[in-house]
């Protein structure tokens, strides 16, 4: 009979439309590839050398950051996408086909002190992010020409994360990033379908079911998705069908913000390390048109797979057909449930 513990399988991601290949029998195989030197957080509340702590210079040399007691937030330096671009396409036999694209980037500092993560921040220090990304989100989506911000972070060496210090990043942008537009366009026709937002009946199913859910409080929850690429992939869902930070309540800021202590905690708990991560925020875009088919989430991407020195990569058949993993969804939620506390 066929068991999802140990036959090959693939699952549909109800977001996005794509598809992953389960493999669990491969766990069992020897691993003789890379290892990684895993993240540690033995470093000092302040570095002298990092340009992100309060007082020091940025990037370049040129520009001092003021010294800041609670959240910072300023323009990238070195902005991937710009405000000033001319509006211009290019288009030869719809075989070549470009446009310009307009945008701001911003990095976000969540602490003045250089050794914290989410994780070990107080609940107070983790609101003030909250309430930052909650007020970037509407400043940002507030100007004409832009129709998506994005907010999300890399944490960790293999992440690509090029200076520790807690913090994140944002691009807003005046199109729809290919992951939004896949959201986008699952669940409206999901909406118009049912009447009810996609992401809340999902909620519903796992709660019931309960082998995939990590941790909850009374406003979110934190799940293993069913269609999990990444070995401890995580999707934060609010509880409530709201589509951005700006109709949340009070309480419910609050227990975001607690809820994503809880669960960058309990990463860090999985192999004893500084579990690294893209983490991302989904709010509804901010093109001017209301989205009642679009509800709150966040997605946590580790790359960590058997332990604190071994990671997954995305190659071979993961970049030429679709992706893969291994351990299973429910496997994985089992682990980072025994990591809460």
């Amino acid at each position: 009979m066929f068991d999802f513990q140990e036959h090959t399988h693939r699952r549909l991601n109800i977001l996005t439309g794509d598809w992953v290949l389960v493999s669990p029998h491969r766990m069992k195989r020897p691993w003789q590839g890379k290892t990684e030197t895993p993240s540690m957080n033995d470093r000092p509340a302040y570095d002298p050398k990092c340009y992100l702590c309060p007082g020091n210079f940025r990037a370049g040399g040129t520009v001092q950051n003021p010294d800041y007691k609670g959240t910072f937030v300023f323009d990238n330096d070195f902005m991937a996408i710009t405000p000033d671009i001319p509006e211009g396409d290019f288009n030869e036999e719809d075989l070549l086909v470009a446009k310009s694209e307009r945008g701001l980037c911003r990095v976000i500092c969540y602490n003045p002190r250089h050794d914290l993560t989410m994780g070990s921040m107080s609940a107070g220090e983790m609101r003030k992010v909250v309430d930052l990304w909650k007020a970037q989100y509407e400043e940002l989506g507030a100007k004409s020409f832009i129709n998506y911000v994005q907010i999300f972070e890399n944490k960790g060496q293999e992440m690509g994360c090029s200076n520790p210090h807690p913090h994140g990043q944002i691009w807003a942008q005046s199109s729809f990033p290919k992951e939004i537009e896949k959201e986008f366009e699952r669940q409206s026709a999901y909406f118009d379908a049912k009447g009810r937002t996609l992401l809340s009946d999902y909620l519903s199913l796992e709660l019931r079911r309960k082998e995939r859910v990590v941790c909850e409080n009374d406003n979110f929850a934190v799940l293993i998705p069913f269609w999990a690429v990444w070995p401890y992939e995580t999707i934060v869902i609010a509880k409530r069908p709201v589509s951005s930070l700006s109709g949340m309540t009070e309480q419910e800021l609050d227990d975001l913000g607690e809820i994503m202590r809880k669960i960058t905690a309990a990463y860090d708990r999985v192999f004893d390390c500084s579990f690294p991560y893209s983490m991302g925020l989904h709010n509804a875009p901010t093109d001017g048109k209301e989205h009642p088919e679009w509800h709150f989430h966040i997605h946590f991407y580790p790359p960590l797979l058997r332990s604190a020195t071994v990671k997954k990569f995305m190659v071979g058949y993961e970049m030429m057909g679709e992706p893969q993993r291994d351990i299973t969804a429910e496997y994985a939620a089992e682990k980072l449930r025994h990591c809460m506390v």
